[in-house]
């Protein structure tokens, strides 16, 4: 005997980034939304299908909030991506799902985009450049910002964290990408690995909107090969390079964050001081996310995106 899902007879695309999983489905009349309980069960791993999050491919002119962010731009965004946490709340923004999304799209056959193109995607973070690398994409996640300003950035932090597995509270960097990151650095990987992240961290002052947490080793810097379009080695540069992990407001502890790898390589920038890599590996559970900074306080993430399979509900 089957046990009922929530969105029964739908199908799904399962896909992750870097371990940060979703389930991704069509709709792009905006005619099928699932609701917060039904994005719940499903995502939920024993009784569900299991996800982080649930992603709606919708036509940016069939909904308000893609109309909204995508009316008069040039190149347009057909399609908004509709973000859920699994707990079905929503999310402003989702650095590995955008990359997964676009994956979708062209699995889907609703976007042809060659190697070396970008598309632009409608978010609620506003409209987002992802572009084909090869297997992978890089996007441009828009602007970042500390809520504390430029008095918490010269400090270094303008929060504290509590979490079990440390003895007293840390101190966190608040950053936004636009959704809320606050970021702890620690002494060496021994002390990230005894973490205990199945109880979400307690951070002070407590965010109005939540926040997802990355505790984080800096682990130096290392030389990398520079390749050119047609795969020769035409130099190198210095890369900085930092390991995480991450709880994840609406989720828990995820293998993986996109906004979290950037907001974890922005705050470690920040703490190394002038002089610091302009482009960073951010080491997660789930594999190695890219991360560079761009011009006007923009910041690029980049990495896998990989379909596993397809799953239609009873």
């Amino acid at each position: 005997m089957t046990s009922p899902v929530a969105a029964p007879g739908h199908t799904f695309v399962k896909g992750h980034g870097t371990g940060n999983d979703f389930l991704l489905y069509a709709d792009p009349e905006g005619a099928a939304p699932l609701s917060t309980s039904e994005v719940a069960a499903l995502a939920d791993r024993h009784t569900g299908i299991g996800a982080d999050g649930v992603i709606r491919a919708v036509r940016s002119a069939a909904i308000t909030e893609g109309a909204d962010r995508a009316t008069g731009r040039e190149p347009a965004a057909l399609w908004f991506m509709d973000y859920l946490n699994a707990d079905g709340s929503v999310a402003e923004m989702c650095g590995n799902g955008i990359r997964v999304f676009v994956a979708f799209l062209r699995h889907a056959g609703l976007l042809a985009l060659d190697d070396g193109d970008t598309v632009q995607v409608a978010t609620r973070a506003g409209v987002l450049g992802v572009r084909r690398e090869g297997r992978d994409y890089a996007a441009d996640l828009g602007r970042w910002s500390a809520p504390g300003g430029d008095a918490a950035l010269a400090q270094g932090f303008d929060a504290s964290v509590g979490v079990a597995g440390l003895d007293e509270p840390r101190p966190g960097l608040r950053l936004d990408l636009p959704n809320p990151h606050t970021v702890i650095a620690l002494e060496d990987t021994e002390q990230l690995e005894v973490l205990d992240l199945t109880r979400a961290p307690i951070v002070d002052p407590a965010p109005a909107r939540g926040t997802n947490v990355e505790f984080v080793v800096p682990l130096g810097d290392r030389e990398v090969d520079i390749v050119d379009s047609a795969g020769a080695v035409v130099g190198s540069k210095t890369v900085g390079v930092v390991r995480m992990r991450v709880y994840e407001r609406g989720v828990g502890e995820t293998l993986s964050c996109g906004t979290g790898a950037c907001a974890a390589a922005l705050a470690v920038r920040n703490w190394f001081g002038e002089g610091a890599p302009q482009e960073w590996i951010v080491q997660v559970p789930g594999g190695e996310l890219r991360v560079r900074m761009l011009a006007d306080d923009h910041v690029e993430l980049a990495g896998p995106a990989e379909l596993v399979g397809t799953v239609t509900t009873l």
